[in-house]
């Protein structure tokens, strides 16, 4: 799946997601960046996608993020 896809697909819950704080947090990188890696554009308007890299540690980052709601709701 490409980045353009993933932003697509699940734009609804990208939306409640803090990005600048994600960014930062798992790719010591700017919300920009991470928008244009979501819109498949590098900050010159050149198509560009997650590396393989990037895109595991996306999945980390998601992964971490839903463990961590999940261990909150059951505290509460």
């Amino acid at each position: 799946m490409k980045s353009k896809e993933i932003k697509q697909k699940y734009i609804e819950l990208l939306l409640d997601i803090n990005i600048a704080r994600l960014a930062r947090r798992y790719f010591g990188k700017s919300s920009g960046w991470l928008y244009h890696k979501l819109d498949g554009i590098d900050g010159n308007g050149k198509e560009t996608d997650f590396t393989p890299e990037e895109r595991e540690l996306f999945k980390g980052a998601l992964c971490d993020l839903a463990d961590r709601l999940r261990q909150a709701a059951s505290e509460i």
